[in-house]
């Protein structure tokens, strides 16, 4: 199946929850239809993040570890790398336990942000749902907001890069009005896998 095809059927999706959502909803069916959706879709994959956040987890708790090796050593560098990698690989870590789910997930990304761009027709409060930064300013202002605390949140249980969750404000001041709503609330679906999955695992053979 092609690329387009599975972003047509997504598109019918939308259109069909909107119209089961529409007698209880008015007017505000298809963009709750694109939250819905959206919620639904990283239900679907969050066995993918998952694992990513398991991995890094891992990956955290053996810094220590890895640190040590790198010490010892360092006049050996094929060595520390070889020990490296074995300390990752039976205490399930290293960068393809991280990745691999991340590559896994970007279709389904790709696939709600191509959506997103052409949305089925709709408004919230009043305002298409292809607007653009201008011609919603009261409904982005809110969603920025929402942004910037979802990015602060995230930032500060983060070790490195903390300016990364911040990218997504431009990002969604750019996006029409139905790409910065599930922006907006693909991000917070983040957020609260952070707070289910990104606590400190104990490391091991397991």
């Amino acid at each position: 199946m092609s690329f387009s095809a599975v972003t047509n059927a997504v598109h019918a999706a939308i259109e069909g929850l909107a119209a089961l959502l529409g007698p209880a909803t008015g007017s505000f069916a298809v963009a709750l239809a694109i939250v819905v959706f959206t919620v639904l879709v990283r239900l679907l994959i969050s066995p993918l993040s998952y694992l990513q956040a398991r991995g890094q987890r891992r990956a955290q708790a053996l810094a220590p570890q890895l640190e040590k090796l790198r010490e010892k050593h360092r006049e050996d560098p094929a060595r520390m790398l070889s020990e490296s990698f074995a300390l990752q690989r039976a205490n399930g870590a290293g960068l393809l336990v991280t990745l691999l789910p991340a590559l896994a997930q970007a279709p389904f990304f790709m696939i709600m942000y191509r959506v997103a761009l052409d949305p089925p027709a709709g408004v919230l409060f009043g305002a298409p749902l292809t607007a653009h930064l201008w011609a919603a300013l009261p409904i982005y202002a809110v969603l920025i907001a929402v942004a910037l605390l979802l990015a602060r949140w995230t930032a500060r249980r983060m070790t490195a890069l903390r300016f990364l969750p911040y990218l997504t404000v431009p990002v969604i001041a750019w996006l029409p009005l139905a790409g910065a709503l599930y922006l907006v609330t693909s991000t917070a679906c983040t957020a609260v896998e952070h707070a289910l999955w990104r606590r400190p695992v104990p490391t091991g053979n397991r």
